[in-house]
C-alpha cells in the first residue's frame, strides 16, 4: 500500500533568491556539462550546486562533489536560503508543458512515502538500474541527508478523486511558480489543512505505486536506509530515513503523457530497406512506405493510428526508404524471450531488441548494434539527414497498461521503454533524511 506521510519541506525563501525559474534544475541525469555551467552561471543559489557539483581535478576523499554539495546546503540552510516549513503538508505540484504544438497539464501531489524492498509491498518498479548513478546517488544521500529530487511515482485512480480533494484545498490560493529551460511551467501549492491531509492519506493507503522515474534515486533511499538502520539511527517506524519524497500522479490523470523512445542504430553500415526487408521476411509483414521525411512522417502516422505495439517503422541511412514491419511470428518470440510474460514479450522495444536487432539483423552487423534515443521523429528525421546512424526505427510508446502489467507481474521492462515528460523539477522542495 501506499504509505504516505504530509512532512516539513525545506524552501528556497523567495526574498533572499529573488526569481525561482533561475534556481531549479531538471534532474540529475538529464544534465550535460553545457546546461551544468549554465545553471551555475544563471544563479548563485541554483540547486545546481547541491544535486550535481561540478568535479574538480583537486578532489580528494575528503574534498569532493559530495562535500561540496553538503557544505552549501549546510550555508544555505544557516543562512536561510533554504527555510523550513513550520508545519507538515502536501504539495500539489502542477506542470504546464507542450508537445508538437499541443499544451498539456499533468497534475500530482509531493509528500514522504514509506520505502519499500521491491517485492515485499505495494511499490513497483518497471524499469532495470544500473550500479554507477546507484553509487552516485548515495555519496550525495550520505554527504548531505537529504532528498534533493523526487521520486515520480503513478498510482490507480480512475476517477482522479485524490487530485479533486487536495484542487478543492487549493480554491483560489496563488502557487509558487517557475518556468524551466524546456519552457515548462511548473506550479506549487502547500496543504497544511489536517483534514485533508487525513482524507488523502486514507485514499491512497490501499493503493500501489509504480515507479515512473527515480529507480535509481528509489533504490538508493533503501540502500541508505540499511545503512542508518546499521549505525543505530533508525529508531522506530517514523524515523526520517524510513521515507523517501515522491510526486505522485494518478494513471488516469489527462495530463500524464508517455512518450516514444525511437531507436537511432549504428552497426549496420550501409544496410539498405531491401536488406531489412529480407532480414525481416518469414516473421514480419512488410508495407513500403515510401522515401525522405514525407516518409517517415506517414510510416509515424500510421502506428500512431494502430495503437499497437506490434507495428516498427525503419528507416535507413543508404537508400533513405522507409518501410513498416508488423510481427506475424509471436512463436519466435515466445522462443527468444520464453522467461518472460506475454505482455513484456509483446512490447515494441522487447520485440525490436530480442528478436530484430539482437537476432535478425545481428548477422549483417557482426556484432551487437549500439542504439541512441530520441522521443520525437523530427530528431529521427534529422539523425539520418546527418547520417548520424545507419538504421532509424519508430517504436509505439508503451501505455499505462503495460506500466501496470509488466510491473505488477514483479518484472522490469527492457530500458528506455518509456519517457514521462516533462521530468520533474529539483528545487522547488526538499525532504529532510534527518530524525529531527
Amino acid at each position: 500500500m501506499a504509505n504516505i506521510r504530509a512532512f516539513r519541506a525545506h524552501r528556497y525563501d523567495m526574498g533572499r533568491v529573488g526569481n525561482m525559474s533561475e534556481v531549479v534544475a531538471p534532474p540529475y541525469d538529464v544534465i550535460d556539462e553545457k546546461l551544468q555551467e549554465h545553471l551555475y552561471n544563471n544563479n548563485p543559489y541554483n540547486v545546481i550546486r547541491l544535486e550535481l557539483n561540478k568535479e574538480l581535478p583537486t578532489d580528494t576523499e575528503t574534498n569532493n562533489r559530495y562535500t561540496r554539495s553538503a557544505a552549501v546546503l549546510r550555508d544555505w540552510i544557516a543562512e536561510d536560503i533554504l527555510i523550513r516549513d513550520g508545519s507538515p503538508a502536501l504539495y500539489v505540484y502542477e506542470q504546464e508543458y507542450v508537445v508538437e504544438g499541443k499544451t498539456h497539464l499533468r497534475k500530482g501531489f509531493m509528500a514522504r512515502v514509506r520505502l519499500e524492498p521491491f517485492g515485499t509491498g505495494k511499490i513497483f518498479p518497471h524499469e532495470e538500474t544500473l550500479a554507477g548513478p546507484k553509487a552516485d546517488r548515495l555519496k550525495l544521500y550520505q554527504s548531505t541527508n537529504m532528498n534533493l529530487s523526487p521520486v515520480f511515482g503513478l498510482y490507480p485512480d480512475d476517477n482522479c478523486e485524490v487530485m479533486a480533494k487536495l484542487e478543492k484545498a487549493v480554491g483560489q490560493a496563488l502557487p509558487m511558480e517557475a518556468t524551466d529551460h524546456l519552457g515548462t511551467i511548473s506550479r506549487l501549492w502547500t496543504i497544511h489543512d489536517h483534514s485533508v491531509v487525513s482524507a488523502v492519506t486514507g485514499l491512497m493507503g490501499p493503493k500501489p505505486v509504480f515507479i515512473a522515474d527515480g529507480h535509481h534515486r528509489y533504490e538508493t533511499g533503501l540502500k541508505y536506509l540499511e545503512e542508518k538502520k546499521a549505525a543505530g539511527e533508525v529508531l522506530d517506524s517514523e524515523a526520517a530515513p524510513n521515507f523517501i519524497l515522491m510526486m505522485l500522479v494518478s494513471m488516469s490523470d489527462p495530463g500524464l503523457l508517455i512518450l516514444p523512445t525511437h531507436r537511432l542504430v549504428s552497426g549496420l553500415k550501409g544496410i539498405t530497406s531491401a536488406q531489412v526487408q529480407k532480414a525481416l521476411e518469414g516473421h514480419f509483414k512488410i508495407e513500403q512506405v515510401g522515401t525522405g521525411n514525407a516518409a517517415a512522417l506517414d510510416a509515424w502516422e500510421s502506428i500512431e493510428a494502430d495503437g499497437g505495439q506490434d507495428l516498427l517503422a525503419f528507416g535507413t541511412l543508404a537508400d533513405n526508404t522507409w518501410i513498416l514491419g508488423r510481427l506475424t511470428d509471436t512463436a519466435a518470440m515466445d522462443k527468444l524471450a520464453a522467461a518472460h510474460s506475454g505482455d513484456w514479450r509483446g512490447l515494441g522495444v522487447s520485440i525490436l531488441h530480442v528478436l530484430v536487432l539482437d537476432h535478425l539483423l545481428k548477422e549483417k552487423a557482426g556484432h551487437n548494434p549500439s542504439c541512441k534515443y530520441v522521443h520525437l521523429l523530427g530528431e529521427a528525421q534529422d539523425a539520418l539527414a546527418k547520417k548520424e546512424c545507419d538504421l532509424a526505427v519508430l517504436v509505439a510508446p508503451a501505455g499505462m497498461d503495460h506500466v501496470e502489467e509488466i510491473a505488477g507481474n514483479l518484472e522490469k521492462m527492457p530500458p528506455k521503454s518509456t519517457y514521462f515528460y516533462p521530468k520533474l523539477l529539483s528545487g522547488l522542495l526538499f525532504n529532510s533524511l534527518k530524525n529531527s
